[in-house]
C-alpha cells in the first residue's frame, strides 16, 4: 500500500505561540556548584526532572567567559534540556548558536536587578577609559595572546580585536575574537571570528580539525568540511557571503 503525499501543499507554517517554560536563572557560573545543587533538587523532586525543558537565564551573572558547555552537559546528566540562553555577553550569544541553543536578550525589567547584584559595575567603564587615553594602536590594545593549550570546556577570547593562540585548540574547546583567530597548532575544537559581525574577520589555523568554524555569524561544521583540509594548515574567509576555506600553502 502507496500513501500519495501532496507536493503542492504547505510542509509547515510559522506560528506565534506562548508555550510554558522553566527558567534556570544561574546564581553561579561554576559547574560543579550548579551540580551539587541540582543533585540536592533531584533527590527532592525527581519527577521535575524529567526531560524538562529550561531557559538558562545568565542575566545575574558578571562572568563574559562562561563554560556553557559544561553546565549544559550538568543539565542533561541530570535530566534537564537546555533549549536557549537569555542575556550575557556577545561571547555567550555565539557560544549558544555555536552548541545549537537559541538565545534571548535579557528582560529589561531583569537589567536593573543585575546590574544592583554586581558590585563591580561601578568600576567597569573603567577600562574603557583607559583603552581610549592609550596612545598605542587600539588593536594591540585589546587583542590577546594566549600562550599553551586551549583544553576542553575552556573558552578563550578577545572581545575586541585578534586573538592568537600559540599551542592547540583541543575538541570541546572555544576561541572567540572580534577580530581574526590565529592558531599555531592542531583546531580540534570551536573557532568563532568576527564575533561582533565584522565581515574582514577570519580564521587561520596550522592544522584543521574543527568541530566548528564561524566569521561573522556564517557557520560550518566538521561534516561541511572538505575532507581533503583536514590536517592542513588553511585560512577562513568570507567570500561573496559565503564562507571560504583554503590552504596556506
Amino acid at each position: 500500500m502507496s500513501l500519495k503525499v501532496d507536493r503542492d501543499g504547505m510542509a509547515f507554517t510559522f506560528k506565534g505561540g506562548m508555550l510554558p517554560m522553566t527558567v534556570m536563572e544561574l546564581a553561579s557560573a561554576d559547574p560543579e556548584h550548579i551540580r551539587e545543587q541540582l543533585a540536592g533538587k533531584l533527590s527532592q523532586s525527581p519527577a521535575f526532572f524529567q526531560h524538562t525543558p529550561v531557559v538558562l537565564s545568565v542575566e545575574q551573572l558578571d562572568e563574559p567567559h562562561l563554560a556553557l558547555e559544561r553546565i549544559c552537559a550538568v543539565c542533561r546528566a541530570h535530566k534537564l534540556l537546555p533549549v536557549a540562553v537569555r542575556g550575557g555577553t556577545d561571547p555567550v550569544k555565539q557560544s549558544s548558536w555555536a552548541l545549537g541553543l537559541g538565545w534571548f536578550p535579557p528582560q529589561e525589567a531583569a537589567r536593573p536587578r543585575t546590574l544592583e547584584s554586581v558590585p563591580t559595575t561601578d568600576a567597569e567603564p573603567a577600562p574603557e577609559a583607559t583603552v581610549a587615553d592609550e596612545p598605542t594602536p587600539a588593536a594591540s590594545a585589546v587583542g590577546r595572546i594566549y600562550r599553551g593549550t586551549v583544553r576542553s570546556g575552556q573558552q578563550v577570547t578577545a572581545p575586541e580585536g585578534d586573538l592568537v593562540v600559540v599551542g592547540a585548540v583541543n575538541a570541546g574547546a572555544e576561541v572567540l575574537a572580534g577580530g581574526s583567530v590565529h592558531v599555531y597548532g592542531a583546531l580540534r575544537g570551536r573557532a568563532l571570528a568576527g564575533i561582533h559581525g565584522d565581515p574582514e574577520a577570519a580564521i587561520f589555523c596550522r592544522e584543521l580539525r574543527a568541530e566548528l568554524l564561524s566569521v561573522a555569524g556564517n557557520y560550518k561544521r566538521l561534516e561541511d568540511i572538505d575532507p581533503r583540509l583536514l590536517g592542513t594548515g588553511v585560512q577562513v574567509r568570507l567570500d561573496a557571503g559565503q564562507l571560504g576555506i583554503a590552504t596556506l600553502d
